[in-house]
């Protein structure tokens, strides 16, 4: 994990919000209120606000005269309501999110060219990803057979042990892909059980917060079916895992992220409408879809994404670990007051 400092990339989220409740034009115009008076009202410190949020000082004293100011105002008891009852579902990705696993993937796929001697034209080694390719890769494209698919398209389709020379029918594709995707999924698999590998900070304790408020639990991947239910069982625990109200992978949807058919179908099988589901990603690719779906979504952020363009995003986090449920309820409170200005 890179060392680097969460920015708040929330501007237009508060400021718009400001401008919904109280008619403010800008966060600038947002009138002055002792930090007092917000601590008091909202027991909400600038550094509480900080670290949740990964705002600005100025931001976090805005959002906390927000708050301030918005209780002054006694929004009617129905608003309140229904802003507490916003949050129905948190809904998970997998890799990255729960585990920071993407290099894991390269290994295995790195382990699955050279046992299979995969050998795009030109190319006297097999096929081997570097980090850096990798990071590009994972990050345009979800799952691991579509991966494969735009590479062979792109550099030719390889020669290997499975075909001596390279396929050229559409039938011949799609088995060299199945081939080297379950192979490589076996592999995986080994890397996961090996003990070496934990879930990233904050993943179970907000799982188990948002279990025992009674909020639904989803885990939508865009990985393999066996793959995910081998890892999630591994890493969240059989219990765990078995008590999610709806886990689904790539095998479920035809269209990868960024398409948002997978969170579609995830609020479907929840019966929770999207405005009331918050999606948990790591890449803008995850946030694409999220969005796409009609969620919210936050990120938490590795160390192959921490570049990338997150200002859609309710809150953007370097992990969890600083995260509480109380901190998603908040944000989707924001979300709705927006929907339904007063």
């Amino acid at each position: 994990m890179l060392a680097i400092e969460p920015k708040c990339q929330n501007m237009a989220l508060l400021s718009s919000l400001c401008s919904a409740t109280h008619g403010w034009a800008t966060i600038s115009s947002t009138p002055r209120v002792s930090f007092r008076q917000c601590n008091t009202a909202c027991g909400l410190s600038i550094d509480t606000a900080r670290e949740r949020f990964g705002c600005s000082s100025l931001l976090c004293r805005r959002y906390t005269a927000l708050v301030f100011y918005r209780n002054r105002r006694c929004i009617d008891a129905n608003r309140a309501a229904t802003c507490i009852a916003s949050l129905k579902a948190l809904i998970f990705d997998c890799d990255g999110v729960i585990v920071e696993s993407e290099d894991l993937h390269r290994r295995a796929y790195n382990s699955t060219f050279s046992h299979f001697n995969v050998r795009c034209p030109g190319s006297a080694e097999p096929v081997n990803w570097s980090s850096e390719f990798y990071d590009q890769l994972q990050n345009q494209i979800g799952g691991g057979k579509p991966k494969m698919r735009w590479y062979f398209n792109t550099n030719g389709w390889p020669s290997s042990t499975i075909f001596s020379a390279p396929p050229v029918m559409d039938a011949d594709n799609a088995r060299l892909i199945d081939t080297l995707q379950d192979w490589k999924t076996q592999k995986y698999k080994e890397i996961i059980s090996s003990g070496d590998v934990k879930p990233r900070p904050g993943v179970l304790q907000l799982m188990d917060a948002a279990r025992s408020n009674d909020i639904k639990l989803a885990v939508c991947s865009a990985s393999t079916k066996s793959s995910v239910i081998f890892c999630l069982t591994n890493l969240l625990g059989k219990e765990r895992f078995e008590e999610l109200d709806c886990f689904l992978a790539g095998d479920d949807v035809e269209e990868k992220k960024p398409h948002p058919s997978i969170y579609k179908v995830a609020s479907k099988r929840l019966g929770v409408p999207p405005e009331q589901c918050m999606v948990v990603e790591d890449s803008l690719i995850g946030l694409q879809a999220a969005l796409g779906a009609g969620m919210s979504c936050i990120i938490s952020y590795t160390s192959s994404t921490c570049n990338q363009d997150f200002s859609r995003a309710q809150a953007v986090y370097p992990d969890l670990g600083t995260v509480c449920f109380q901190d998603l309820v908040e944000l989707q409170e924001a979300v709705a007051v927006l929907s339904n200005p007063l």
